[in-house]
């Protein structure tokens, strides 16, 4: 070969070495959502904390985990399970101290775990110091910081009811567009832009990886407040979410943690339109926004799970995100897989090999499944006891109500990890179960460790495959489609092509395959599996 023959080859390596350097590492992670108060309780009061979460990250390596999301931690009297914060520099007493966490964040990232926290700066707790300032006077500095007003408008809280309460002190209104004590902060203020800043400097400062930000295009940034049109009794959010100024918000914040190298930041959107969400992805806003069109089906439907891979495929420009589960939503085996074990692998195994940044949620790589409130003391969620108190209100009976609140209730996705027992310290007497055929098992982690059958090998195998393939990382799609109820896709980079078979049909598959190679699966699709093969030649259904 002549030497500019071998100039060329050289330099077309170092290109591709170049790509593969460039990729942001967080496209090649699977994200593993800790809900805070339930993961792994080290001192026996019921609550999980930071040492006991520390003696689980050997656990999360060996699953294959890459990153870790956190659920608020921050000193918070939980009205909403942290999510309304008190102080926004100290670890809550609940899960640790400063120490504790340093040394969570540490030993993540010796075992090359990422960190990325759940950031909240939509509203304060109504305890923060913020907020006792403000209500003081309406002169006080901290006043602003807030929306105050003498005559509130229509708007509606999220968890019912309206979205204003009355404040004697200074004889007026606050809002809030969750619970009474979750106060809205007002984006307009730039001292409110300034304090958030200093927060995120502080926590980037010790470590973490990047923010998760809460309901992050529900920001008050335009005191124009008009009154939402009502349709059909139902009022329409037309001017409480995506206001003027949300995106430069963003923006902002984006720029804090540009100042830092390699930081990731995702952001929950309140919206279903794809065209809503697309709008906050970009290199100076979101890298990305999760996507609840996918992540919330409320029901297993294969095709309504294919055209919304195939939406943000058309409509998405960036990289989307992937999840079956979270903190918000019933579980993953109990909504999605009706308890089928096989179902919920299929679902694992195409979020893990899909297109795009996968979150696993706590417990779904075992199995866990919802817990159903029997009365009001076994539930936690303000949201829960917010619609309860609504229905009572409303004329309804105990019965009726407590129907209304377990359809509201998101505890039924929170109860404690299950380790290798079946206490639910802080939870009601319940005990998640699986179907299999005609019986009943509990599921924990030591008995899904002892089967090599189990639900957590076949995540780990998954874990493990995408972990070997950039294709499944980076790769983009060459085709995507769906043929007999089965979904199918083929995913390229840099030479490597990976193809995915997923059979949600009722009856066997035969697959022709052309002599490729299997990475996991089996040609003969039986129904709820999958198959995995490595090449380019065309799949072929025998039936074709």
């Amino acid at each position: 070969m002549k030497k500019p023959a071998l100039l060329f080859f050289a330099l077309l390596l170092i290109s591709f070495s170049a790509m593969a350097q460039h990729e942001p590492w967080w496209k090649s992670t699977v994200f593993y959502e800790i809900y805070m108060p339930s993961f792994k309780d080290s001192n026996h009061d019921g609550k999980s904390d930071f040492k006991g979460m520390t003696s689980k990250l050997d656990y999360l390596q060996s699953l294959g985990i890459k990153g870790v999301w956190l659920t608020p931690f921050l000193k918070s009297p939980k009205v909403d399970n942290g999510y309304d914060i008190a102080d926004y520099y100290q670890i809550d007493p609940d899960y640790g101290d400063l120490k504790d966490f340093k040394n969570f964040i540490n030993e993540a990232h010796r075992r090359n775990i990422k960190v990325i926290m759940d950031m909240v700066i939509n509203h304060t707790s109504t305890e923060c110091k913020w907020f006792q300032e403000s209500r003081k006077s309406k002169t006080n500095p901290y006043r602003d910081y807030y929306i105050w007003s003498d005559q509130p408008n229509n708007w509606d809280s999220f968890f019912g009811g309206k979205a204003w309460a009355y404040d004697s002190t200074t004889q007026q209104y606050y809002y809030h567009k969750f619970a009474k004590k979750m106060v809205d902060l007002n984006w307009a203020n730039p001292k409110v832009k300034t304090e958030v800043a200093k927060v995120l400097r502080f926590w980037l400062e010790l470590g973490v990886d990047g923010f998760r930000m809460d309901v992050i295009n529900f920001l008050s940034t335009d005191p124009d407040r008009k009154d939402n049109p009502v349709k059909k009794g139902q009022q329409v959010h037309k001017f409480d979410v995506d206001q003027k100024g949300v995106k430069e918000a963003i923006g902002m914040i984006k720029s804090v943690l540009n100042e830092y190298p390699d930081k990731f930041l995702v952001g929950e959107v309140g919206s279903d339109q794809l065209k809503v969400l697309k709008q906050y992805q970009s290199p100076k806003m979101l890298d990305v926004p999760f996507n609840f069109n996918f992540g919330s089906i409320p029901h297993f439907d294969a095709h309504r799970i294919f055209r919304e891979l195939k939406d943000m495929e058309r409509q998405m420009p960036g990289y989307p995100t992937l999840f079956f589960g979270s903190h918000d939503m019933p579980r993953l085996m109990s909504r999605l897989a009706n308890n089928d074990p096989d179902r919920a692998s299929c679902l694992a195994a195409l979020m893990l090999t899909a297109k795009g940044v996968p979150f696993i949620y706590y417990g779904e790589e075992i199995g866990m499944t919802n817990i159903i409130a029997k009365d009001t003391t076994e539930i936690r969620d303000i949201q829960a006891m917010t619609h309860y108190h609504l229905a009572r209100s409303a004329g309804k009976n105990e019965k009726e109500a407590m129907q209304v609140a377990n359809d509201n209730n998101r505890d039924k996705s929170r109860s404690p990890m299950q380790w290798n027992d079946f206490s639910h310290a802080g939870f009601s007497d319940h005990t998640p179960w699986i179907k299999v055929g005609q019986d009943y098992r509990h599921t924990n982690v030591a008995e899904e460790e002892r089967n090599e059958q189990s639900l957590l090998h076949q995540y780990r195998q998954l874990l493990q495959l995408r972990s070997n393939h950039k294709a499944l990382q980076f790769g983009e799609y060459k085709y995507l489609k769906m043929n007999a109820d089965c979904i199918l896709f083929s995913r390229e980079y840099q030479g490597e092509t990976i193809q995915a078979i997923f059979n949600f049909s009722d009856h066997a598959q035969s697959i022709n395959i052309h002599h490729q190679k299997v990475l996991i699966g089996k040609t003969d699709l039986q129904p709820n599996t999958f198959l995995i093969i490595q090449g380019n030649k065309k799949i072929k259904f025998n039936h074709d």
